[in-house]
């Protein structure tokens, strides 16, 4: 299964990724009439800083989505069933039309990658862009820090760039 992998020394929290989210997930898809939408477009990535522990608060940033966890507790957590697992493709899907706004998975996330829509009462979290083959957050990337890819092309990425630095 695919997944969006971070070089965190490559990224520079420049918040492009979360910008090309909140765009994808607009009505209109474009910045200028996607301020003035009702509700306000959300992104479902978040650029945290890190410190140089890797932990949150630094200097050092990192984009945060969904990670479409083997165990979702999101999903346990759901009363309505709007947040299911695909076992075949692993993917963490959300129904926004099942939401009854109760926040559980909200409160359960460990990432806290499930969010609150604006001026709604339901949650929303990343669906990787379902219906286009690249995640807007990985294509919007000026330094490639995000990649969309199996895990062993990641890790083959890793010893790549470890051999050569």
């Amino acid at each position: 299964m695919r997944e969006i992998f971070c070089f965190i020394e490559k990224c520079l929290g420049c918040k492009s990724c979360e910008l090309a989210c909140t765009l994808f997930h607009s009505a209109s898809g474009d910045l200028r009439s996607a301020i003035l939408e009702q509700p306000v477009p959300r992104s479902r990535v978040h650029v945290i800083p890190l410190d140089e522990k890797r932990e949150i608060g630094g200097i050092m940033t990192m984009p945060l989505q969904c990670r479409h966890c083997a165990e979702p507790a999101c999903a346990e957590a759901c009363i309505a069933g709007g947040i299911v697992k695909d076992e075949e493709t692993g993917i963490v899907t959300f129904n926004k039309e099942k939401c009854v706004g109760c926040w559980s998975c909200t409160m359960v996330c460990q990432f806290g990658s499930v969010i609150r829509l604006t001026g709604e009462a339901k949650a929303v979290k990343c669906d990787r862009c379902d219906n286009i083959d690249t995640p807007s957050c990985v294509k919007s990337c000026p330094t490639k820090a995000l990649v969309f890819c199996e895990r062993e092309e990641f890790l083959a990425l890793c010893k790549e760039i470890e051999e050569v630095g």
